[in-house]
């Protein structure tokens, strides 16, 4: 195993527990900036040694250290799967490639945000969902199965990326309209 897997577990974690944050807030169009991390239940700003991923959930079994109130089993769990998912993409991809690597779990961490929060309240926020196609269009060059071997071909991955943006719209338009349509 990759020497590298243990620390992009960590730094997977960290991203993670920023992505419940993002979860959280950005519904209730709060900053995911300012003020710090509080407790859910109290709102009682966290201490730093009470925020360290996955890790700080367990040894105050699952409650808030100001309230004893429990802390969603959500919260770990985000942490982990991000974790994981990270470790995963590196090992898929390493030092072999990687930028992709680290854009992928990146971007794969804010699909984990947008399918939570539309889990939670039926919608998608436009800061991910646009931020995502843009991210998805800036590095689309980069794509490892891209052929750059094939003289003057190094806009082909761009002009692939950009029709697949402009058809994903247009679907996801005809849904919201007829949507509004049948259900007013």
């Amino acid at each position: 195993m990759d020497c590298a897997v243990p620390v992009v577990v960590v730094l997977g974690a960290m991203y993670g527990s920023f992505l419940n944050v993002v979860i959280h807030r950005l519904p209730r169009e709060e900053s995911v900036v300012s003020p710090r991390s509080r407790c859910p239940r109290c709102a009682r700003p966290i201490c730093w040694y009470d925020n360290v991923p996955v890790l700080s959930w367990l040894l105050l079994r699952g409650r808030g250290r100001c309230c004893g109130e429990s802390i969603a089993l959500r919260y770990p769990l985000v942490e982990a799967a991000t974790g994981i998912l990270a470790a995963g993409l590196w090992m898929r991809w390493g030092m072999s490639w990687p930028l992709f690597a680290g854009v992928s779990a990146l971007a794969c961490g804010a699909l984990l945000a947008v399918a939570l929060i539309d889990w939670d309240t039926f919608l998608i926020p436009d800061e991910l969902s646009l931020g995502l196609v843009l991210a998805g269009l800036i590095f689309s060059p980069f794509n490892p199965y891209f052929d750059a071997g094939r003289p003057a071909d190094w806009w082909t991955a761009p002009w692939w990326s950009a029709r697949g943006a402009m058809f994903g719209f247009g679907l996801g338009w005809a849904v919201a309209a007829g949507g509004e349509a049948l259900f007013k």
